[in-house]
């Protein structure tokens, strides 16, 4: 059994200091496996935000994989935006804008999906879905995760543009066997297997830290379990300030299809 804790858009600049150690207390407290973190470490990819980023992530215990967000590039810097987009993210998170790692009972692949030269919508490149696809073929029993900041589904309620490339990549990664896809960007959690790829299950965090609340408070998720059953937990933070237990989905899988358990 894996045990993954999803962190996303913590938004170091426009963050609420007093959860950050609440929330470095939760995730430790798990002990999980890996903590994967979709992106939006930082509000404007200033150097300050991302000491107080690289500095939250020294206090993580786990081994971590992240990969950048749409706000982890300079909104007002263009020249650095358009030709050193990632020096900053590279210098303080990881050089390694697609990292990767295998655990014992897992295989865990990230996508850099930020388009620089549009600031909301992102892109997945059929060359990106080949890559993850290729990684997944020899991953045998183990889960097999794909972690990425802009979401390959959207609501109806959500005004925002769909990333280029999402529908196709979902339909792809269907079909090479991926079990589960982490993502971030609107703050709001979703748990439920892609109505459009029901093999496929949609785990979408909240914000961590940042104060841009979109009706929910701050949240992040646990996903425990393997390629037959996950459990998905969502915590939220309370007044205290802590994080606790908010709400548990479990899936199960059966002929290919995700359901509810």
């Amino acid at each position: 059994m894996t045990r993954i804790v999803h962190l996303s858009d913590l938004h170091f600049g426009r963050d609420q200091p007093e959860l950050e150690t609440p929330l470095i207390e939760a995730v430790n407290g798990l002990t999980p496996d890996l903590v994967a973190i979709s992106g939006d470490f930082t509000q404007r990819a200033r150097v300050g935000q991302y000491d107080r980023a690289r500095a939250f992530l020294n206090r993580i215990e786990a081994p971590t994989l992240s990969v950048p967000g749409n706000h982890d590039t300079p909104l007002d810097n263009l020249l650095v935006r358009f030709f050193q987009p990632w020096k900053r993210y590279r210098q303080a998170i990881d050089a390694n804008l697609e990292p990767s790692t295998d655990l014992d009972a897992a295989r865990v692949m990230g996508v850099n999906t930020v388009n620089r030269f549009s600031w909301q919508r992102g892109k997945m490149s059929r060359r990106t879905v080949a890559r993850v696809c290729a990684a997944f073929a020899d991953a045998a029993d183990s889960l097999r995760v794909v972690v990425l900041h802009h979401p390959l589904e959207h609501g109806p309620e959500v005004e925002k543009r769909l990333m280029r490339g999402a529908r196709s990549a979902l339909g792809r990664l269907q079909e090479c066997g991926a079990d589960i896809v982490l993502s971030g960007h609107l703050h709001h959690t979703v748990t439920a297997p892609f109505e459009r790829a029901e093999g496929l299950l949609f785990v979408q965090a909240g914000t961590g830290l940042s104060n841009r609340l979109r009706g929910e408070a701050n949240t992040f998720n646990v996903i425990e379990g393997d390629r037959k059953g996950l459990t998905i937990r969502t915590f939220a933070a309370q007044d205290e300030p802590a994080f606790k237990p908010e709400m548990e989905a479990a899936f199960s899988r059966r002929n290919g299809i995700w359901s509810a358990a």
